[in-house]
């Protein structure tokens, strides 16, 4: 009896150390697991928030740039004769400021991603060059210059438009990567 005492003895400790083994086997590998799956949800987090934050910037500055497009288009329509050559001059100077802004926010976006968000970023600065182009014939008194300018709100905002699509889209596959 002391003999098959002991083998019982020996097979329950060998179980019990074999389960064991087994536990904190499972244990670590799960929490290995929940480590991993937290880390992944912090950083999608983390891009989105940064992506988020890029997009609004240039949503932003484009609407301030568009503000100055319609001041441009008043003062083309109503400005003085002798006072709207200094007037198209000081708005000038100032659109090639507002550009600077936006090429900045385009790079950001560029860099955040994803490609398709890029894409309409760069579509959308490239939607000012109409403008800058009619602004410089206003300046040089071209008679066509201020109905070229005035063609150019409507791809402007439709490639705004464009842009948050896309910027919403790409959040949107950031939160679903989570």
């Amino acid at each position: 009896m002391t003999d098959s005492t002991f083998w019982i003895a020996a097979l329950t400790g060998g179980t019990a150390v074999l389960a064991s083994w087994v536990t904190s086997r499972g244990n670590t590998r799960a929490a290995r697991i929940q480590a991993d799956t937290a880390a992944l949800t912090q950083r999608a987090e983390r891009l989105r928030d940064s992506r988020r934050t890029a997009y609004l910037d240039l949503i932003e500055q484009t609407h301030s740039t568009g503000q100055l497009y319609w001041e441009i288009a008043a003062a083309e329509r109503t400005g003085a004769a002798e006072r709207r050559p200094a007037l198209l001059d000081e708005l000038a100077e100032r659109e090639r400021d507002e550009y600077g802004k936006i090429r900045r926010c385009v790079r950001v976006v560029e860099l955040e991603g994803p490609a398709a968000a890029a894409t309409a970023a760069n579509a959308l600065q490239k939607a000012t060059g109409p403008f800058h182009r009619a602004l410089g014939a206003m300046r040089d008194g071209e008679p066509e210059a201020g109905q070229r300018f005035h063609a150019a709100f409507r791809p402007f905002w439709q490639a705004l438009t464009d842009f948050v699509d896309a910027a919403k889209t790409a959040l949107q596959e950031v939160g679903g990567e989570s």
